[in-house]
């Protein structure tokens, strides 16, 4: 994730002690909560980053990792969504999880299902909370309960790469900094422009790990002509 913001000209803080959180968080353009390594200690502090933001005024990003796959999970996961998150970046299962509250819609931090499967979920889920929800896959979904957005770039192997998902989670986040007021279209650019990175990525690419290096300095070298030629986004409304 911090390579994937520092290649993109953020500058990420990796912040996990509830210590420190009430000091730091102020701070900040931008919060990403990933419950990727969700334990009991963890999320008191994540919690209490995400009202700090919220009382700061500060836009958050929840990515709510494998959250059908416990009970455990999926309740930190809905109460973190009380916090009211400015964007909610999951798979297809773990949407559909956080929408149905039951555990059993994913295999582990994969998804059971494509990403369209989650749509109705998407925009439920949208107008519950009044986040935008972005569903991520073969095509990434992006939607505020209104209006949706398709983002059609990316490659299959990039889903070989381990956190490829998180690290997008937190690019939305960067985005998102920019300015929160639009933070449906700043979603749709982060999406598109990590697929782009991926895409050209690729091409020199030998398997996932030479993959993982490529978009990495894909990113760090897109310029705005490039993505111009190579974003592909579409209205699903």
């Amino acid at each position: 994730m911090a390579n994937t913001l520092l290649a993109a000209g953020a500058s990420p803080a990796m912040i996990n002690s509830l210590d420190e959180i009430p000091d730091f968080t102020p701070q900040v353009h931008a919060l990403s909560i990933n419950v990727g390594t969700l334990s009991s200690t963890s999320l008191p502090a994540m919690k209490v980053a995400a009202k700090v933001a919220v009382q700061h005024g500060i836009p958050w990003v929840l990515d709510p990792v494998a959250a059908g796959s416990s009970g455990f999970r999926l309740r930190a996961c809905l109460d973190l969504l009380e916090f009211k998150p400015t964007v909610v970046r999951g798979n297809a299962s773990e949407i559909i999880a956080l929408v149905r509250a039951s555990v059993g819609h994913n295999k582990g931090a994969d998804s059971l299902h494509e990403s369209i499967d989650a749509l109705e979920a998407a925009k439920s889920l949208a107008q519950a909370s009044g986040a935008v929800v972005a569903v991520t896959g073969a095509v990434d979904i992006v939607t505020d309960g209104n209006q949706v957005i398709g983002a059609h770039n990316g490659v299959p192997m990039m889903q070989k790469i381990t956190a490829t998902g998180c690290s997008v989670t937190a690019l939305i986040a960067a985005f998102v900094s920019i300015d929160p007021t639009h933070a449906l279209e700043a979603t749709v650019s982060a999406l598109s422009i990590f697929g782009i990175a991926g895409e050209l990525g690729l091409e020199s690419a030998k398997g996932p790990a030479s993959l993982r290096v490529n978009l990495i300095d894909s990113l760090y070298g897109l310029d705005e002509a490039t993505v111009h030629r190579h974003v592909k986004v579409s209205s699903l409304s």
